[in-house]
């Protein structure tokens, strides 16, 4: 039942989906374009789960580090070499609050905690689990019954990690001790208050060593980051405290910002090695997405993420989906309008006084808005050609229907004349023309001259005159225009030849070129910081004490420079 392509089926993929109890299994299909939402969403759906948004499909890659599905991105990009491609369906943010979640949800969160008890990701004292113990007892096998329940019926149960005789007679004794009759719900709820009690609820342990090489484990859930040794937390950093998650190679790096006794604000900056770079990349996905998911108000505001290094090539993440805040938002809105609509009908039965027919309901909402006068300002605008214009772009604003005449145009809009060096052209011989046929209306109005009756009318001798005298200013005005245009255009000839004499004498300028620009300023950059990383590293000075205590110095010190100089040394005969 792994996932396969059939060569018949074209682009449909097909794969295997376990759920939290291994022996179920559903098949599901998808599409190449299709995103990891859709394949949790169809999940829940099957199930019947409304709080989708706490679980998550995981797998295993080729290099056997497990992964969380990115709900944003293309399943088949994630897993395409992949075989077999096989999801587990998990519990991916355990809610603060587990009687969040309900029905099948809340079923599927009490079997998550199960596995987490038999795995042994749930840290508790031996009383503890064999209290979680009788529990799950009382909720599979009902209450105790002497003559079923008889030697040790629990052995055959897979209870917890280290399941010892004396752990199940403890579990037996406290089976025994349970109120008959109880509702599994009931038993359900109390397994899931004593587990959200423990530190370790929700908690996925990743094994990292310390500045020192100790191991310990790693734990995220909704409360923070916290650091376990030998099964008891020994750090524990708050969310609130937490400024920023990175990782650098090996290295998984937290910067801290918080309050001490004093009331002073301290940084500090806490590293932990992991076994390999998948190992801490993975580490900081899942702690950045456990931050997120708790912390933002809203997905809106979630940003990119850069993670990793200049060694480590760098990492960006986009979280997507619902926060825990979102979720919790909604659920208080729906509870709130299904009380007001509840109360609404309550009021509706309880009042004594009948609805007052006013109106036939069928012509109750024709009634309602066709009664009251409409303002124009309702009426949506249409645009329309002027009837009779031959411009395309002339265009205007009718009234719809409502007062007025609606053939009246409120608003006209100029031609838009096209921008062309034809157009141009064009323009500037219509506006010589229409410039010259003035001049001549204007010479020929001259001899039809309208007098009024208190003007007296001129002599034939004086007429003449000034007809000759306005032709001459006519014939001066237009030698002028014609000797400026002649000036005009010589000097803007010349202007021409000089520029082109001045452009073939010039010296030709290179064109900048970025690439030219960017590979050797790369290159001394990258050369400072080599030359300051080896100075501060091979440095004795109390002053770079400080720089060279950092996670990033020490990961580059021991990852990357103390085994290139023992190479280096080794080739050319050095004793180191």
């Amino acid at each position: 039942m792994s996932m396969f392509k059939s060569k018949n089926e074209g682009n449909i993929y097909k794969c295997t989906v376990r759920l939290l109890d291994d022996t179920e299994l559903i098949e599901c299909e998808f599409q190449p374009f299709h995103r990891g939402n859709y394949l949790v969403e169809y999940i829940c759906d099957q199930l019947n789960i409304k709080e989708r948004d706490y679980f998550g499909l995981r797998y295993v890659d080729n290099s056997k580090q497990r992964q969380w599905l990115d709900l944003g991105k293309p399943i088949l990009k994630q897993i395409k070499d992949l075989d077999p491609m096989l999801f587990s369906f998990r519990v991916k943010f355990y809610p603060a609050d587990p009687f969040r979640l309900t029905n099948q949800g809340r079923t599927m969160l009490y079997q998550q905690l199960k596995r987490d008890l038999r795995h042994g990701r749930i840290y508790c004292s031996v009383g503890e689990a064999a209290a979680l113990g009788s529990l799950i007892v009382q909720e599979e096998l009902g209450d105790y019954n002497e003559e079923i329940h008889v030697e040790n019926y629990v052995a055959s149960m897979n209870l917890a990690l280290r399941q010892t005789e004396s752990l199940e007679r403890k579990i037996i004794e406290l089976h025994k001790k349970r109120e008959p009759r109880q509702n599994p719900s009931e038993v359900v709820n109390e397994f899931l208050s004593i587990v959200s009690s423990l530190e370790t609820y929700g908690i996925d342990p990743h094994p990292v060593k310390d500045h020192r090489g100790s191991q310990l484990y790693i734990g995220i859930n909704y409360t923070g980051i916290s650091t376990f040794i030998c099964g008891k937390r020994s750090q524990h950093f708050r969310w609130n405290e937490v400024q920023k998650i990175n990782f650098e190679g090996k290295m998984f790096i937290a910067h801290l910002s918080y309050t001490d006794a004093s009331r002073e604000a301290k940084k500090h900056t806490v590293g932990f090695k992991c076994s390999t770079n998948s190992t801490c990349r993975y580490l900081w996905r899942c702690a950045l997405e456990q931050m997120l998911f708790f912390t933002l108000p809203n997905s809106q505001n979630a940003a990119v993420v850069s993670g990793g290094g200049f060694f480590s090539w760098g990492t960006k993440f986009k979280y997507t989906g619902r926060t825990e805040r979102e979720i919790l938002t909604e659920s208080i809105n729906a509870l709130r309008e299904q009380k007001l609509n509840s109360s609404g009908i309550n009021n509706r039965k309880a009042s004594s006084v009948p609805a007052t027919p006013s109106s036939p309901p069928g012509d109750f909402e024709q009634i309602r808005y066709s009664s009251l006068p409409r303002s124009t300002m309702s009426e949506p605008l249409t645009y329309c050609k002027v009837p009779g214009s031959d411009c395309a772009h002339n265009i205007v604003l009718y009234q719809g229907q409502g007062y007025g005449d609606t053939d009246t145009p409120i608003i006209q809009l100029p031609c838009l004349e096209p921008v062309s060096e034809e157009s141009k052209l064009i323009y500037s011989s219509k506006l010589n023309k229409t410039n010259h046929d003035s001049i001549n209306y204007y010479l020929r109005c001259e001899d039809n001259v309208v007098y009024s009756p208190t003007m007296s009318k001129p002599s034939a001798t004086e007429l003449n005159k000034n007809n000759k005298a306005n032709l001459d200013s006519s014939k001066t005005y237009l030698l002028n225009k014609n000797i400026d245009n002649s000036v005009f255009g010589s000097t803007k000839i010349a202007q021409n030849i000089i520029h082109q004499k001045s452009s073939k004498s010039a010296k030709p300028i290179r064109k900048f070129r970025f690439i030219n620009a960017f590979i050797p300023s790369v290159m001394c950059v990258i050369i400072l910081m080599t030359v300051f990383a080896i100075f501060v590293i091979e440095s004795k000075s109390n002053f770079l004490q400080n720089v060279r205590n950092l996670p990033e110095m020490i990961s580059l010190r021991y990852q990357y420079y103390q085994p290139l100089k023992e190479y280096v040394f080794s080739k050319l005969g050095i004793k180191f």
